[in-house]
């Protein structure tokens, strides 16, 4: 367990960090390696706390927000060697993610959320199927990059936790179709539990089972 502080939005936050030696031997690799966030929590927290001076981290973020808000973003994430990526239904953030990991950088995006391309894979998660991303796990089996999940999750004033999770290996013996569906089945397992942790604070307002 890691302790440390971070500045977000003018205050000082303690920060506990479960498992940061997944982060840091991705970040010390030479590889790139894609971080998956959720709809839970506070991700955004992630940027101020997880630095990888090693690393350029292309974070994809949703392209209708509001000017004035990803002006602020950019500038604070920019220090920090985050930049942001616009998702757009063209999806040419795709080429900008597949250099990114190409040039051994890191790439993060939810994992929870079908946007641009309608493909998906059915996932079992809180008891019943809903559809989940294909996008995210079919681009870490075609470049055969490993998985990180972050989850930021308040636990009292002024303090959270991040949960760090390894998604992987994937079994070199599957279908490539396989351990698309694999990773996003385990992706969905930890959505879960987390989300059965900090019940609160989901903020789901999003039709995961139609």
């Amino acid at each position: 367990m890691l302790d440390r502080f971070a500045f977000y939005a003018g205050r000082k936050f303690r920060i506990e960090i479960e498992h940061n030696e997944y982060y840091r031997e991705l970040v010390s690799a030479p590889n790139g390696f894609i971080m998956l966030s959720s709809h839970i929590g506070n991700y955004e927290l992630a940027g101020y706390s997880l630095h990888a001076e090693e690393k350029r981290v292309y974070t994809f973020v949703f392209a209708g927000e509001k000017e004035i808000v990803m002006k602020n973003r950019a500038r604070f994430f920019g220090a920090n060697n985050i930049e942001m990526v616009a998702v757009k239904r063209d999806l040419s953030h795709l080429f900008i993610a597949n250099n990114a990991l190409m040039e051994g950088n890191i790439v993060s995006m939810p994992g929870d959320r079908i946007f641009g391309s309608q493909k998906s894979v059915e996932c079992n998660f809180l008891g019943a199927p809903a559809k989940f991303p294909l996008g995210p796990f079919a681009l870490a089996v075609q470049r055969n990059v490993p998985i990180l999940s972050i989850f930021v999750m308040k636990e009292g004033t002024r303090r959270y936790r991040i949960l760090i999770d390894r998604i992987g290996p994937q079994d070199s013996e599957a279908s490539k179709q396989m351990r698309m569906e694999q990773c996003a089945q385990e992706f969905a397992a930890q959505l879960e539990r987390t989300v059965r942790r900090y019940p609160t604070q989901w903020f789901n307002y999003y039709d995961f089972w139609e």
